[in-house]
């Protein structure tokens, strides 16, 4: 198979999918990036506080992204099902059916975190760090932030969902407008402009909420009540899903099981860092937003593989299938290369934007890390693009599951720790063996790209029709 192919057909398809779903996670990422430079010039706590609060707030996020990404192998596969015109009545009904399952689940998962984030805010902070002004601070951005939830759920589902049957440019549109929300809300509420009280972290919680709830409604009226290719309407939410709950449970959960446990990990990953001091916190969120920024391509083109492939697959195109999953590893190692390069480049200006606040310190361990990130983010582009686009797209979610976790827990935690706590290494070296898992899970992709077994069956659940031919 040819990881370079002149494929116009192909290359347009990715490009009209994951060029909006880029610009929307890039509109997320300034959101996350401007909150963190408005509170850099508050005052270094403050930005050291919400951004280890913000890790309790992306632990759901990515819960949410393992409901709606893994809905979305089934809305993509039953959407290609209805367009080939195969058992169009069982793929819609069961595609409606996906949807609601998906819904029912982010509420419960909303009313946990919120709960958490209400009731016991100083114990979330403290596992995060033993510094008091940063759990005092964390803990009331927290307290702010309870309903945000349920909101921030809403949105990322559903957009997702109306991704998944090709309407991207709607979900991109919302965020653009809800990143002026934000932006408008910080300016007002952290340093009280125009008569408002100065409210630092608190306020800086509360114009995320508003921010939110904006973009929460304007896409789920959408869904609800102008998308016609789904169709999906308020009174689907109360309908009957135990004719597809197994074959959600097997398909979807293990996306969902899987991304819990990354995020699992990822919080295990922050709570090191946190206890490696504030001038190490300092730089990993600088670092972090800068790896996001260098991303945001990938993961339109993450999203649009999972797509691409469901939808071929519905088609029942195999062969088609496993043509275009070598052409997405090639498009993977592309855009790792482009990311390094963006990092090397910007490193520079995006550590000096923030505040004068920054310790010397932190920014020395900055250009430690996104020197270390320079060179992981080869490997973290391409299996991403694999893992979370092709072969999930594929149905091959379990092993996926499975091999995500062994590389993370067995290898790159394990070996951060050792390093930053036992043999005291450099923040470069820490930081690398904290991503070790991405070299991992690169070389597995590949070898399970070659094995051909990443696509399975999958049925609309009222029959054991298949609807993946072997």
């Amino acid at each position: 198979m040819k990881l370079f192919k002149k494929d116009e057909a192909f290359y347009k398809s990715v490009f009209v999918l994951g060029f909006p779903i880029a610009l929307q996670t890039l509109v997320t990422v300034l959101v996350g990036m401007l909150d963190n430079i408005m509170l850099s010039h508050y005052s270094m706590d403050t930005f050291s506080a919400a951004s280890l609060a913000n890790a309790y707030v992306m632990f759901f996020q990515i819960f949410c992204m393992g409901l709606g990404m893994g809905a979305s192998v089934l809305v993509s596969r039953y959407y290609g099902m209805k367009k080939a015109n195969t058992e169009v009545e069982q793929a819609e009904k069961a595609l409606k059916q996906t949807i609601t399952l998906m819904f029912r689940l982010m509420l419960a998962f909303a009313t946990i975190f919120a709960i958490g984030a209400c009731t016991i805010p100083r114990l979330i902070m403290r596992s995060y760090t033993s510094e008091a002004a940063l759990i005092d601070l964390g803990s009331t951005y927290l307290i702010y932030s309870t309903l945000t939830f349920f909101f921030l759920g809403i949105s990322l589902v559903t957009a997702i969902v109306l991704r998944s049957v090709g309407q991207s440019r709607f979900p991109l549109y919302v965020s653009l407008g809800a990143l002026v929300v934000n932006l408008c809300g910080n300016y007002i509420l952290i340093f009280g402009h125009f008569g408002a009280p100065k409210m630092g972290i608190a306020g800086a919680a509360i114009a995320t909420f508003i921010a939110r709830v904006c973009e929460a409604m304007a896409d789920l009226l959408y869904l609800v009540i102008y998308d016609k290719r789904i169709g999906y309407r308020i009174h689907h939410f109360f309908m009957k899903t135990r004719s597809l709950l197994h074959e959600y449970v097997r398909v979807c959960i293990p996306v969902l099981v899987s991304d819990a446990i990354l995020a699992l990990g990822s919080n295990t990953v922050t709570m090191v860092i946190g206890h490696l001091g504030g001038d190490f916190v300092a730089a990993n969120s600088i670092t972090t937003v800068t790896q996001q920024l260098s991303t945001v391509i990938i993961q339109g083109v993450c999203q649009a593989g999972a797509i691409i492939t469901g939808q071929t697959l519905g088609h029942g195109k195999r062969d088609k299938a496993e043509e275009q999953g070598w052409l997405f590893l090639g498009l993977g190692l592309g855009l790792g290369f482009l990311s390094a390069l963006f990092i090397f480049f910007t490193k520079t200006p995006v550590i000096a934007s923030y505040g004068k606040e920054t310790t010397p310190e932190a920014v020395s361990i900055a250009y430690q890390l996104l020197n270390a990130i320079s060179l992981i983010i080869v490997f973290q582009a391409t299996n991403s693009i694999m893992t979370k686009g092709v072969l999930r797209g594929g149905g091959d979610t379990t092993m996926l599951m499975l091999a995500d976790n062994i590389f993370l827990w067995v290898l790159a935690i394990p070996l951060g720790l050792l390093a930053g706590f036992v043999l005291h290494f450099s923040p470069f070296w820490i930081y690398f063996c904290l991503k070790s898992d991405q070299i991992a899970k690169t070389i597995w992709c590949v070898l399970r790209l070659r094995g051909r077994k990443w696509i399975k069956k999958i049925s609309t659940g009222d029959n054991e029709t298949e609807t993946a031919k072997a």
